[in-house]
């Protein structure tokens, strides 16, 4: 919604090569609280008027010498071609109007002037100009915080990728089926698979594994809950033990649908023969 005094305060420019009629439309306008109308009788000059200004409503007659209306349109829209063209036109023809809507004027004016009418074509198309712009703005508004927002997303991506290389062996990431989506470290060396098996949706670990503890952490997965600090081994070829420690959380969509699991570990062998 706009407040009245938005309207009131709009930038309008009127141009007319008889000055008699700028002084009209400039009394008619100051009468109903207008306060920021700008004028020129020089139609070669609206083209840098509009560029430095950025008019809210530009009121336009048609017939003048040198330049008229419909060339001071067309040169207008060169500033932006998806601009909004905010231009009312004024015209005593009435074989003009269809012609001036087709060439990207919003509305017109008829000659001899009507106070209510130009009070309420002016005051309709400032709504609309203005309404135009706070979308624009807004829109620009919201495309910033997306991209501060992603931005600080990507970062607390960063930082957490960072954290937990520092802080773990290794980081995974399973899609629903059981394949490794994403991983970081040493995770088919610790968990005895060939990374030609990675792709394979249901991976089969080497049987020296503990059965058991194997059996929990996969009871844990199907059930889809999380799990810290899981520990399980393994005997090595040369008959000693190695321990891994793991912690993992389910994934889900906005929609709830359960989509992987995602975790870190690190091999706590040197930890568990210490004790």
């Amino acid at each position: 919604m706009l407040h009245a005094t938005e309207i009131l305060d709009a930038n309008i420019l009127i141009v007319d090569d008889q000055l008699p009629n700028v002084l009209l439309l400039q009394q008619m306008l100051s009468a109903v609280g207008y306060t920021n109308i700008h004028s020129t009788t020089e139609a070669c000059r609206v083209y840098g008027m509009h560029k430095q200004n950025q008019y809210d409503l530009i009121l336009l007659d048609l017939q003048m010498p040198e330049m008229d209306g419909f060339q001071v349109m067309e040169a207008l829209k060169t500033l932006d071609q998806n601009s909004y063209l905010p231009v009312l036109v004024i015209t005593a023809q009435p074989g003009h109007k269809l012609r001036a809507l087709q060439a990207g004027a919003k509305d017109f004016i008829s000659k001899p002037f009507d106070l209510i009418e130009v009070q309420t074509r002016i005051h309709n198309m400032l709504e609309v100009r203005l309404l135009h712009k706070k979308l624009a703005n807004y829109t620009k508004q919201l495309e910033q915080t997306v991209f501060e927002r992603t931005k600080e997303l990507r970062e607390s991506e960063a930082r957490f990728k960072s954290f937990t290389e520092l802080s773990s062996d290794w980081y995974w990431e399973q899609d629903a089926q059981g394949t490794f989506t994403r991983i970081s470290g040493p995770v088919y060396e610790m968990l005895g698979i060939g990374e030609q098996d990675s792709s394979s949706k249901n991976i089969e670990f080497l049987p020296n594994w503990n059965a058991d503890e194997r059996a929990q952490l996969d009871e844990n997965i199907a059930a889809r809950r999380p799990f810290i600090d899981f520990i399980y081994s393994r005997s090595n070829a040369d008959g000693t033990q190695q321990y891994l420690q793991v912690s993992g959380e389910p994934i889900f969509d906005t929609y709830s649908r359960f989509t992987g699991y995602r975790g870190i570990g690190m091999d706590i062998t040197k930890q568990m023969q210490r004790n």
